[in-house]
């Protein structure tokens, strides 16, 4: 097996563990990841008798294929006719509609003037949804709920398009208010025949980024499962597809799946990021698939042999932090702890590793397999729990958390409910005495191995004395008091440590652990009005002025990081002071951009 890398991944997972990688060119995607001629250059050097795109980058993209395919090289993925009918949503929506498969009303027009786009929505009717003609991943895509809004979220939205996909395009379609998201996995070969392996409920998602991906769907009933599963063959049939794909359907959820209430949204013309949900529950390899289908084979299983056994569910973990917006961390990894089997773990990652802010922040992929929904979910919530990846932040106690909500656990969500749910989702625990315990008497323990440890890191290490059982110890720069007698660590609570550092991971939540130093100097922290970059990125834009008077929750400026937008707001009424950003300015983590001095009572 061969692969490529660039600068950034030089020392990556997948390059350790590849029989030949090769050097593909610097550490940005548009120089290295994205420049098909690179990767088919390294192809032929090596020998390949075949490429797979995976997932991402050029996974989907038309001229790639064609260019593999012209090397004489075997291309492990839908033919370029597949990607490039389905690839545009516009194009694929239109042609569903001969099909005969449903689809949600909407716009799909040639003409992208501003004007017409901002009419066409007005007859849609608010809330619209604006996507990315090249699109996916949720990125290039806005939820609109008032007029004087879209002009701005369409600006943003073909921003974003043209840096992900090179196309600025867009099409408008209805905002369902209480969708559900919907796919269905098919399969094609080259002698014409096409199955499907069922669907998956993707609802569950955070800015039109899936978070939690199941098989089968809660409350999809035979004759909904057959009437959809059946419009995903069409929709694979009207393009004579072979390979992989995935029919995505937005369904309205208001009074439980029916299939009148189900609409086509578009096709993923490659393998998904969620495929191993689908292959927990019908025990079939699609990558072995793909590589059959590729090599001229026909088909492994017929759609009869096909069957659904017990349930399965996917998390995606991210180096991310929920405290701050889910901005993505960035770091090496001084710990890493991630769940053992029964749990499936997909990941591309070690200790000592390295978290960059080139690409997209996975870090793993979780997924279990249960007789029933219940089993798999409770499964994944406790994998979550001991997770670790510090100092880089990561999403795990916000899934945990997600996965034990009762609304959740009674499937009673649509697409909204992280958004509308997300201050219970992304609030830490209190971390539980007994742990605090347990941390300082480990802190002890080692402070007692070690000649070089102060003994007054810990109040009640006494040289030549009796210890005093209380000590004082830091969880997350924070003075607890508490004692030094052995404890257990609760339920759900995990400790890890390396590098010198000491974790303790509740439900997924980290809290850093370490002796309080008295003679230690507190730093002087930033005024709450102070805002700064949560991560390293490019200013895109400034929305105000030294001097200005702004209210709380105004926009301030956005910044783009991994390809996405991000804006920062005013978090009071004040005045803007000390303003450092100009657009297109890049800046690291921490960079203090401007200050809001918050305005007195009665100003």
């Amino acid at each position: 097996m061969g692969a490529v890398y660039s600068d950034a991944d030089a020392s990556a997972l997948h390059v350790r563990l590849a029989d030949e990688a090769l050097h593909i060119g610097p550490s940005p995607a548009a120089e290295s990841y994205l420049v098909g001629a690179r990767i088919i250059e390294a192809a032929i050097t090596a020998g390949a008798e075949a490429v797979h795109p995976g997932y991402g980058f050029l996974s989907e993209n038309t001229s790639f294929a064609e260019a593999v395919i012209g090397a004489g090289i075997i291309w492990v993925s839908p033919s370029p006719d597949s990607i490039r009918a389905m690839g545009l949503k516009d194009a694929a929506k239109a042609l569903m509609q001969k099909a005969g498969v449903p689809t949600t009303p909407g716009y799909l027009g040639e003409d992208q003037s501003p004007d017409r786009l901002g009419a066409e929505a007005d007859k849609i009717g608010y809330p619209v949804l604006i996507k990315a003609v090249a699109g996916g991943g949720g990125k290039g895509m806005r939820k609109v709920d008032k007029a004087r809004d879209f002009a701005d979220a369409l600006a943003s939205c073909q921003r974003e398009a043209k840096a992900s996909f090179g196309d600025d395009r867009v099409l408008l379609e209805k905002w369902i208010t209480d969708p559900r998201h919907i796919e269905v996995q098919i399969f094609g070969d080259s002698h014409g025949n096409i199955v499907h392996l069922f669907e998956r409920d993707c609802t569950l998602q955070r800015r039109h980024q899936k978070v939690i991906e199941e098989a089968p769907a809660p409350g999809m009933d035979a004759a909904t499962r057959e009437a959809v599963c059946s419009a995903a063959v069409r929709a694979a049939e009207a393009v004579n597809y072979v390979g992989a794909g995935t029919v995505e359907f937005i369904a309205d959820g208001s009074a439980g799946l029916n299939a009148d209430r189900i609409w086509f949204m578009e096709m993923n013309t490659r393998l998904q990021v969620e495929h191993p949900v689908t292959e927990m529950i019908t025990g079939e390899d699609l990558v072995e698939w793909q590589l059959r289908v590729a090599s001229g084979e026909r088909l492994p299983k017929t759609q009869d042999a096909l069957e659904i056994n017990g349930s399965a569910m996917e998390a995606r973990l991210y180096a991310e932090n929920p405290a701050t917006g889910f901005l993505p961390s960035t770091g090496e990894l001084e710990i890493l702890a991630l769940p053992d089997a029964p749990v499936r773990l997909e990941t591309g990652i070690a200790r000592g590793d390295g978290v960059t802010p080139f690409y997209d922040p996975m870090i793993a992929k979780l997924v279990t397999h249960g007789a029933n929904r219940d089993a798999a979910r409770i499964a994944l919530a406790e994998a979550c729990d001991g997770v670790s990846t510090w100092p880089v932040h990561n999403n795990a106690g916000f899934l945990s958390r997600l996965l034990r909500n009762d609304a959740f656990a009674e499937f009673d969500v649509t697409t909204g409910f992280i958004e509308s749910h997300l201050d219970d989702l992304v609030t830490p625990p209190e971390l539980a005495d007994a742990a605090v315990s347990a941390a300082a008497r480990k802190l002890a323990d080692q402070a007692t191995a070690s000649s070089a440890s102060p003994w007054n890191q810990l109040r009640g290490f006494r040289a030549g004395a009796p210890a005093d059982l209380e000590a004082q110890i830091l969880i997350d720069g924070e003075v607890r008091l508490t004692d030094l007698k052995p404890a257990k660590l609760p339920q759900g609570t995990h400790m890890y440590s390396g590098a010198g550092q000491m974790v303790l991971v509740q439900q997924g939540w980290p809290f850093h652990a370490a002796p309080a130093r008295h003679d230690a100097q507190g730093d002087t922290a930033l005024g709450s009005g102070a805002i700064t970059s949560p991560m390293p990125g490019r200013i895109v834009s400034v929305a105000v002025s030294e001097g200005d008077t702004v209210q709380k929750g105004q926009a301030l400026l956005t910044l783009e990081a991994m390809k996405m937008e991000h804006r920062l707001s005013a978090p009071f009424d004040g005045t803007v002071v000390d303003l450092n950003a100009v657009a297109d300015q890049s800046v690291a983590e921490g960079v203090l951009l401007m200050q809001i001095v918050e305005m007195e009572a009665g100003e």
